[in-house]
């Protein structure tokens, strides 16, 4: 090979280097953008992919995921732990004031001077009023008092079967394979799909899909229904206590919810975008994996 040749390869070799490098830098640049867009929104949760990367940038966009997930895994935490100590002194309060009414009314209905009088039924008014709220904070206090989670294997499959034997109205599509199974409390895993799927019925869905999506250290459920969807301004406060839009609402059903997997070292988030031909995505987030 001529000198001429030898210099030729040599210049098509950096040209290709340099190319590949401006590329490169070109990727990593879009990736930095992303991410600063993604803390602007305060959205910790994001997950850049590692493909195309070299081994140290990997480890680092790895590590750069894990700490935007445990981000907004402690200030989710932290949400709920306000709430909880908000709700817990709300409770308290409330129960201290309404206990001695309750009792007073019930004195003055037993009283003979009141029996038969039109004080009577404002008193029983009264009475019922403060019976009524015990009963409504006293729903609160779940939020306050959960029970520790009994972390066991769960097998998939089964279990989303059983939950679309329980409703006969809603088209369940479950992409799970059959031997695929988690770590986590069955019986609060119940409930939270109980939830979702009870939200969804009064939301006008027809089809529930279900399905998995595996990540490095943990595996996403994600649950999606063609319900109504819902606005901008819900989806941000649908965590929130006591927030609700219906009439009858309590408020605290997916709040609880996220509590219960929280309990099981896990979350419970609404997409941003849902999974196509859905109006409203779930995702139920677990530690462990195994298959």
């Amino acid at each position: 090979m001529t000198p001429y040749y030898i210099i030729a390869a040599l210049a098509a070799v950096i040209v290709i280097m340099i190319l590949w490098q401006w590329r490169h830098q070109r990727l990593l640049s879009l990736r930095a953008q992303l991410m600063r867009e993604a803390l602007h929104n305060h959205d910790f949760s994001f997950r850049l992919p590692t493909d195309g990367l070299l081994a140290g940038e990997r480890d680092l966009q790895s590590a750069l995921n894990d700490t935007g997930l445990e981000v907004s895994r402690l200030l989710a935490r932290n949400e709920v732990e306000s709430w909880q100590k908000l709700t817990r002194i709300l409770t308290h309060e409330i129960m201290n004031a309404t206990t001695p009414i309750s009792c007073i009314s019930q004195a003055y209905m037993s009283s003979p001077a009141v029996k038969g009088t039109p004080l009577e039924e404002g008193i029983r008014a009264i009475h019922d009023t403060c019976a009524s709220l015990n009963v409504f904070v006293d729903s609160y206090r779940k939020i306050t008092q959960l029970q520790k989670a009994v972390i066991t294997d769960v097998s998939l499959k089964p279990f989303f079967g059983g939950m679309s034997a329980m409703y006969a109205n809603l088209r369940f599509s479950c992409d799970i394979e059959d031997d695929v199974t988690i770590r986590a409390d069955e019986n609060m895993l119940r409930q939270v799909m109980a939830n979702l799927t009870k939200n969804a019925v009064e939301a006008g869905a027809h089809r529930m899909d279900i399905r998995l999506r595996q990540q490095d250290d943990h595996t996403d459920i994600l649950v999606s229904n063609d319900g109504c969807p819902m606005k901008p301004e819900v989806a941000r406060e649908v965590f929130v206590p006591f927030f609700t839009t219906k009439k009858s609402g309590s408020g605290i059903g997916l709040p609880l919810s996220r509590q219960m997997m929280m309990a099981q070292d896990g979350d419970l988030s609404l997409a941003e975008r849902p999974v196509p031909s859905y109006s409203t995505t779930f995702i139920l987030t677990l530690q462990t994996y195994t298959k």
